[in-house]
């Protein structure tokens, strides 16, 4: 009996952590920089960097940049894009460029129309 109970709490209890421990290893062993991830506090960033040998990894969370224990990463939840190729970067770069001065010119207009009004705010006072 005593046996039994042994062998059924194994199966129970003991084999699923341990696929889940596997699994959760083999997770971490393929974070890369780009991969969006989430910690364990549940904050979502993206990886900057990952150090090994100290075994933290550098997330980067909307401009902020912390620092974490590897074992803090909780889940991936986006792999990292592939590699592009350098035609397709190239054309990327481009629009970007030509977008440049349009974006360039309403941020402008903004500024000037902002500041106008911040001058009125100020004259009324």
């Amino acid at each position: 009996m005593l046996v039994l109970f042994l062998a059924l709490m194994y199966f129970l209890m003991l084999r699923p952590q341990q696929k889940q421990q596997k699994k959760h290893r083999e997770m971490m062993s393929q974070l890369k920089k780009g991969d969006h991830v989430v910690t364990i506090g549940r904050l979502h960033g993206v990886i900057d960097e990952i150090n090994e040998t100290d075994k933290t990894v550098t997330l980067d969370c909307d401009g902020i940049y912390l620092v974490f224990d590897l074992r803090a990463i909780s889940s991936v939840t986006a792999q990292a894009p592939a590699a592009v190729t350098a035609p397709a970067a190239a054309a990327t770069s481009e629009a970007a460029s030509d977008a440049q001065p349009a974006e360039s010119a309403a941020d402008d207009s903004a500024d000037t129309a902002d500041s106008a009004a911040d001058d009125a705010k100020d004259d009324t006072k």
